[in-house]
């Protein structure tokens, strides 16, 4: 595929922008882009709307694995592309679209040329939420192909084209959402008595989470516990029966996760009692930190170095990546790819430069031929 072929792969996907374990059109064009390849060496499956394809290797001594995301936002777009999604409300504001494009790029390259070790390649719903990769490493198929070592990129709007970056260590930090109901009883403004007002004790509920990390943490652990969101209340002279708070954990360390949810739980109990009403938390999905090994790191620099591309060390986010589930399991890593964008990841303006579709597949491909399975 040249550069051309791969714009258009990228735009046509663009425009149909999928959430969660509903990207059924995106498995179907996946599919035909595949059907167009050289099959000799390839076997493809099917998983839930995702795809694991096999390019089976010429002396095999072990399996590489390469991922990529296929799933959109729920974020209407705001662009003026003329590619621009066909799906309102929806959009492919985290560069997924190009994460599947330079795949295929990759992938129709090995079909025509494979090494000598197998390489799957997954293309795996669902990353945005509710999580596609631990029910994936859980299925009967993925433990029948599970790779010795697995990589993946992600694209990064502030970084050049021609630039990539990562680390050893930990990459993207753990994280869980977090979705609180309050119930209690409502009435009218003027007999405050009679009623236990929920947008009172969810206010007071915020305040006191913020106290968690402050003072129930190690000053040296990363830890962030944020409130996005908060909906209570009908009009502004009934005092709220119902109230809902909606927010995010990320950590550093994956005990912490844990320390943090006893807390909010302990919090829950006493609010319970002092507001009389019934609290209900909801974690959502929780994802493991993305945690580079530090050999594999060191190959894919040297694979870099003797590239024209450009190296940059990493520092640590606070992001979120469901593909810490897949190194928890397999060695291996993940790492920025610089696409210049003006626009950040999930703002519904983000415009990556489509030169960096081919730099993608090229450092994609070099790294499957160059990397050694420990």
């Amino acid at each position: 595929m040249d550069q051309d072929q791969l714009v258009t792969i990228r735009r046509d996907l663009h425009k149909i922008p999928e959430i969660g374990f509903k990207e059924t059109k995106t498995q179907a064009y996946l599919l035909s882009k595949i059907a167009e390849m050289d099959q000799t060496h390839l076997t493809v499956y099917k998983w839930e709307t995702g795809l694991l394809v096999k390019v089976n290797g010429k002396e095999p001594k072990g399996t590489i694995g390469y991922r990529a995301d296929i799933d959109g936002l729920p974020i209407t777009e705001d662009t003026d592309f003329p590619f621009q999604s066909e799906h309102e409300g929806y959009m492919h504001a985290c560069g997924h679209d190009f994460h599947m494009t330079i795949a295929l790029g990759a992938l129709n390259r090995l079909s025509k040329e494979p090494v000598n070790d197998h390489v799957l390649f997954i293309f795996q719903p669902a990353e945005e939420g509710p999580g596609g990769a631990q029910p994936l490493l859980e299925s009967t198929i993925f433990k029948e192909l599970k790779p010795d070592c697995i990589f993946a990129l992600h694209v990064a709007p502030e970084m050049p084209v021609g630039h990539v970056s990562s680390k050893p260590g930990m990459l993207f930090a753990n994280t869980s959402e977090l979705f609180i109901d309050f119930k209690g009883k409502g009435g009218h403004a003027a007999y405050p008595h009679l009623t236990h007002d929920m947008v009172l004790a969810a206010s007071g509920f915020v305040t006191q989470l913020q106290h968690i990390v402050s003072r129930q943490l190690d000053p040296i652990e990363q830890a962030v516990v944020t409130i996005g969101k908060i909906n209570g209340g009908t009009v502004q002279n009934i005092i709220s029966e119902t109230a809902r708070i909606e927010g995010t954990i990320r950590t550093g360390d994956a005990n912490s996760i844990a320390t943090i949810k006893q807390a909010i739980e302990r919090f829950a109990k006493g609010f319970e009692q002092s507001h009389h009403c019934k609290i209900d938390i909801d974690y959502g999905s929780n994802y493991y930190q993305v945690f580079n090994d530090a050999s594999f790191i060191e190959q894919f620099k040297s694979i870099v170095d003797q590239s024209t591309l450009n190296w940059h060390d990493a520092s640590e986010a606070m992001t979120g990546e469901d593909f810490g589930y897949f190194l928890k399991e397999i060695p291996g890593f993940m790492f920025w790819l610089g696409v210049d964008s003006e626009y950040g990841l999930h703002q519904s303006r983000l415009n990556p430069d489509e030169e960096a579709l081919s730099v993608g597949v090229d450092i994609v491909e070099r790294t499957i031929r160059h990397i050694e399975i420990n």
